[in-house]
């Protein structure tokens, strides 16, 4: 499983080791006590319904980039510390610092299985 990021017509992906949280526990605990993430890694949240999420950074002592996207079409990005992001979507990734900087609002960032 890997995330894909197209914009203008161009396609890269963002990460190759992906891990989803499709449970409530593994939702909430996110990526919760881990002292880091490899370069490559993504933890991907799907959800049956679009509605506000957010990102809770408790215990996660390293910065992350998020995306919110709707349909796959991005709605938010947000480079986060220890705070929270909000945001409607009906997917989100968390990847490691600096992977999304070069997504904006309208690309498309989708999980490819």
């Amino acid at each position: 499983m890997r995330v894909v990021h197209e914009s203008d017509g161009k396609s890269q992906p963002l990460a190759e080791n992906v891990e989803t949280a499709d449970s409530f526990l593994s939702q909430a605990r996110g990526l919760m006590f881990r002292r880091s993430i490899p370069d490559d890694y993504a933890l991907a949240f799907r959800f049956d319904d679009a509605a506000s999420r957010d990102v809770h950074m408790v215990f996660v002592p390293f910065a992350l980039d998020v995306i919110w996207t709707y349909g796959g079409e991005v709605q938010q990005v947000e480079r986060l510390s220890a705070w929270t992001g909000l945001a409607k979507a009906n997917t989100l990734f968390e990847l490691p610092a600096g992977r999304a900087s070069d997504v904006t609002v309208g690309d498309s960032v989708r999980l490819v299985e």
